[in-house]
């Protein structure tokens, strides 16, 4: 009796594991459970130093937050960029035993209260267990791009140009989470996988493909796997790789004149074809291009909840699969009693105030928006849009709608009046209405629309950013 009970639970196990990861849709625009084929709107945030920086208690907390701010995806790398295999966790512990043979420092047991047990894959363990108790996914990095990449970063390249050891390590990782349904593979690490480095061209492709291997010789061909870069775009060296499921590109923290939109729209049409997003916008109270060391308050600033919200909806209005959220001092976890800040500026927030920063309250209503509507099938149309949309990325307008035609949204990052050809969509009523990306709440137009060229106009003048939301009735 206790085998046949075994046996069921093994299977059950199984069967939720596949279920519920998330796939790609018929079309490949975007994203779908397994489970039931609805549509997942990805909404991650960069906790990328969770499992290396946080105590067990920190990183409920974390979860706890998170989750009540309505992500669902949470971003974390397994072998973390910042001394992350050096340098133990907050319970003394590290990655592997031996840096040449990379075996895993593993101990028996896992009781947190005994050290001599409780080791670091226990903890990971630990985290992405909880996240999954709060229906939270975890974006698992097997490692930051630095531990293959011969580029920067602390390192150290215990994967550049070995595949085998590539391979073996992922598919432990794999096995040890096969049966864990919260688990989106995230291959990368903010690096291209294809780069020049000191006059020397570098392609690290043949140790990306073994993990990828790891991972499918684990689960099967249709186990999602996507890639987080660096610059350029997945698509510039990624496309023609099978396991790929989704593009991706990071428009990052160097500039305020990124336009991802660009992208994202430009990976759509590329074959074969297969959803896109920007696993890395700028993050909030990011100093901008601060690396060269000539970054001042007055003449660069950081970005803020605006340039946050600008950004990302753009990007999924251009046909992104989804938005990710991001905190300087988040990424981190920035606790200066335990941390030096990097590339901070000139203000330390820290991570528990962080938690609460303007944007994070934000974007959880762009989600919502993307999921009131019950056809998911959008494409971009700016034609829909015929007074001057803007020139660049202060204030130029993006449109989507559905490819029925039945409902159409338009960003305006600028709070100006705007035509619209309503003839472009299907025949009928057209209820208008203004959605605002701070409160998410809808400002309802009055008056009878049909066809036509219409002019609408922001109801508030003082925020700069607004949706025009219309439905065919």
């Amino acid at each position: 009796m206790k085998k046949t009970i075994l046996i069921f639970l093994v299977l059950f196990l199984a069967i939720t594991s596949s279920e519920a990861q998330i796939g790609v849709d018929a079309t490949k625009t975007y994203l779908v459970t397994k489970k039931d084929g609805k549509p997942f709107f990805w909404m991650g945030d960069t906790g990328w130093e969770l499992f290396h920086r946080l105590t067990r208690e920190e990183a409920v907390h974390y979860l706890n937050t998170r989750k009540k701010q309505q992500f669902n995806v949470i971003m974390a790398v397994a072998l973390a960029e910042s001394n992350g295999i050096r340098q133990p966790n907050l319970y003394g512990d590290v990655p592997f035993k031996n840096l040449e043979t990379l075996e895993w420092d593993i101990t028996p047991g896992n009781n947190p209260k005994n050290a001599e047990e409780y080791d670091y894959w226990d903890n990971v363990d630990f985290v992405i267990q909880e996240a999954a108790k709060r229906k939270l996914y975890i974006g698992l990095l097997p490692t930051w791009g630095d531990k293959v990449a011969y580029n920067w970063g602390e390192g150290p390249m215990i994967f550049n140009n070995n595949p085998d050891a590539a391979y073996t390590y992922a598919k432990k990782l794999a096995e040890r989470y096969k049966n864990q349904w919260n688990i989106i593979w995230i291959l990368g690490g903010d690096r291209a996988a294809t780069y020049e480095r000191e006059g020397r061209k570098h392609d690290d492709r043949p140790v990306w493909r073994a993990m990828a291997k790891a991972i499918e010789d684990t689960y099967g061909k249709d186990v999602f796997i996507t890639y987080h870069p660096g610059w350029p775009e997945t698509s510039a060296y990624l496309q023609e790789e099978d396991w790929l499921d989704m593009n991706a590109h990071q428009s990052g923290h160097g500039s305020r004149t990124a336009e991802p939109w660009e992208i994202i729209a430009n990976d759509l049409k590329k074959m074969p074809k297969r959803p896109s997003m920007d696993l890395e916008p700028c993050y909030e109270d990011h100093p901008v291009n601060v690396w060269d060391g000539k970054w001042t308050r007055a003449e660069r600033g950081y970005f803020d909840d605006y340039d946050v919200r600008a950004r990302i909806y753009r990007g999924v209005f251009a046909g992104g699969a989804g938005a990710v959220y991001g905190h300087h001092q988040i990424w981190q976890f920035l606790d200066t009693t335990r941390n030096a800040p990097i590339w901070i500026g000139d203000t330390i927030i820290g991570w528990r105030r962080a938690l609460t920063a303007k944007a994070v309250n934000h974007i959880h209503h762009l989600k919502d928006l993307m999921l009131s509507r019950p056809d998911f099938n959008r494409v971009e149309d700016n034609s829909l849009v015929v007074s001057d949309r803007g020139s660049d990325y202060r204030d130029i307008i993006i449109a989507t709608r559905n490819q029925k035609a039945t409902y159409a949204m338009i960003y305006l990052p600028q709070p100006k009046p705007v035509q619209v050809d309503l003839g472009k969509l299907k025949q009928g009523v057209k209820k208008i209405s203004w959605f605002n990306p701070i409160t998410g709440k809808y400002n309802r137009v009055k008056g009878k629309y049909d066809t036509g060229t219409q002019t609408f106009t922001p109801p508030n003048q003082q925020q700069k950013d607004w949706v025009l939301v219309i439905d065919v009735k």
